[in-house]
């Protein structure tokens, strides 16, 4: 059975050095010296609202899915309830530095972004309760992190203020409550040897995917 020492491993031996990679990728290398471009501050705007936009979905997807299991059920109602504003903030965001609503309407997902969503659906949808939960522990880890980082760089060399980053300031508090409830459900629901390592293995893979995503970004939007 999993326990808060085996998630404590799986985030100090893939997730935080996931983390450490990311924060040394181009896109962040160059937003904390204020060298990001503005094209792709937006990139990451219309992206994140299209990935938010889909979790939602995949929320109301689990809902149903778990139905029959009311800790479950309500777990993911609660998830839904806090995150359904997050798309909307992700627009506001990207209004704020010069995106338009038909920019957001006739979005597409770049390639290595439609991946990163993909696998978080495919974990909703056919995960098990502590594999998808191993997704988002990854997830929440890596946003709750560069949100701070958007919040830090933004404010000192984009001068943007604090109703544009909204989303940034809400992430860097809201996910340390959202990765403390993932760790949760995973010590509830990985009871074998062989769910432990399924959920090693989709921390492993969402990692990469994170990653992939903001390098996509990056040259989507040169």
């Amino acid at each position: 059975m999993a326990t808060q020492a085996f998630v404590d491993s799986v985030i100090k031996e893939i997730i935080q050095p996931g983390v450490d990679r990311l924060m040394e990728s181009r896109y962040f290398t160059e937003l904390r010296q204020g060298k990001l471009s503005k094209r792709r501050l937006q990139g990451w705007a219309i992206q994140h609202y299209i990935h938010n936009v889909a979790l939602l979905k995949g929320f109301a997807l689990c809902m149903v899915k778990n139905g029959h299991e009311p800790d479950l059920f309500n777990y993911f109602l609660y998830q839904l309830n806090e995150e359904q504003y997050h798309p909307d903030l992700a627009k506001k965001f990207g209004l704020a530095i010069g995106l338009t609503e038909e920019d957001f309407q006739k979005a597409v997902p770049v390639f290595e972004c439609l991946a990163h969503t993909s696998k978080t659906i495919h974990g909703m949808l056919l995960g098990s309760a502590s594999e998808n939960r191993a997704s988002a522990l990854v997830n929440e880890t890596m946003v709750c992190r560069y949100a701070e980082e958007f919040n830090d760089a933004l404010r000192q060399h984009y001068g943007l203020d604090n109703k544009a980053l909204q989303f940034f300031t809400v992430h860097s508090v809201a996910d340390q409550e959202h990765t403390k409830m993932a760790a949760e459900v995973i010590m509830r629901h990985a009871q074998t040897d062989h769910q432990l390592e399924l959920v090693r293995d989709s921390a492993r893979h969402m990692v990469r995917f994170k990653i992939a995503k903001f390098d996509g970004i990056y040259d989507a939007y040169a």
